[in-house]
């Protein structure tokens, strides 16, 4: 334990001392939570729906003039058919689907309306997930102020979607924990990397083969002052997203920093993995920025896990009933 704590002293002087990665450390969580949630943005806009209206009620033109009236929702076709709706998402021209059944205002007064159909092109998985979602509340704020203005019995058992944790579907909320999850990887498994390689090229690693410091203290000795970065960062993270973005964690906290303690074991595991089998500080870097492109890929951040199953043109739809 001694030789530890003169290792892990050695260490934070080193890091002190350097000129580049303490203001690294610092600003970089700051810029990447400022500036990055502001700038990046995967907002779905202009959202290309085709409209079927069997039933040409004052209803239905209710519905369609508030969908048009969306900022995110542009009417491309207004088709007599489905069919004609449907070669218009093959070939590009729509997205969305919305058909409107006949005799819909009528069945509506009665209390027991057909159902309203969405279909989403599922090629662009995300832009039909949004654009359905945006179609969706557009269609149920249209039926909700019909209930109130004209005292409509809407029936309890009607559709509603919500977007659980982010009803306004505003993306940086999702930025946000993404991006610290980044600075954990950054911070726990590319620092570290880089720091034993360096150890590599300096020569001073041959200095510590020779010594009666054991493997695993000299691991320590390199892996602990960054995770407990990391904490720091991670806390820096949380404060800058509660006070510019208004966002707080739901739940325990100190869930929060165990779990991301066990994923700062991870990564340095296999930052050390990467050090070990590259001879310079470039090498490691490329095959760091190979495995931090796989993870942001497979976490569903960028785009969906699952769009990548099928290809070809399908329609996800979604029905808005009276009946479950």
């Amino acid at each position: 334990m001694h030789t530890l704590f003169i290792l892990l002293k050695k260490e934070f002087i080193q890091f002190r001392r350097n000129k580049f990665i303490p203001k690294m450390v610092v600003m970089f969580p700051v810029m990447a939570m400022l500036v990055i949630p502001l700038v990046t943005t995967m907002d779905v806009k202009n959202v290309n729906v085709a409209v079927v209206d069997l039933d040409k009620s004052e209803t239905s033109r209710r519905i369609i003039s508030d969908m048009e009236a969306s900022a995110n929702l542009t009417l491309s076709l207004y088709a007599g058919m489905y069919e004609d709706a449907l070669r218009a998402v093959e070939k590009g021209d729509a997205d969305v689907i919305l058909q409107i059944p006949a005799e819909y205002e009528k069945e509506l007064v009665c209390g027991n309306p057909p159902a309203i159909s969405l279909a989403a092109n599922g090629v662009n998985a995300t832009k039909s997930q949004l654009g359905a979602q945006y179609l969706l509340q557009a269609v149920m704020k249209t039926l909700k102020t019909l209930d109130v203005e004209q005292g409509i019995a809407l029936p309890e058992e009607k559709v509603f979607v919500q977007n659980r944790y982010n009803p306004t579907l505003d993306y940086p909320v999702y930025m946000i924990p993404a991006l610290m999850i980044i600075l954990i990887i950054m911070i726990c498994g590319f620092l570290p990397a880089l720091n034993l390689v360096s150890e590599k090229e300096a020569g001073t690693i041959e200095q510590i083969n020779v010594s009666p410091v054991s493997r695993l203290t000299f691991t320590l000795s390199k892996l602990i002052p960054y995770w407990i970065i990391g904490l720091l960062v991670l806390t820096l993270a949380m404060v800058i997203a509660w006070v510019a973005y208004g966002l707080v964690p739901v739940g325990s906290i100190w869930i929060i920093y165990v779990v991301t303690l066990l994923f700062s074991f991870v990564m340095s595991g296999l930052g050390v993995s990467i050090a070990n089998c590259s001879s310079t500080m470039q090498q490691s870097m490329y095959v760091m920025f190979f495995f931090i492109i796989i993870f942001q890929l497979m976490s569903g951040l960028m785009t969906p896990c699952r769009s990548g199953r099928n290809t070809s043109h399908t329609l996800s739809r979604r029905v808005i009933s009276s009946k479950s």
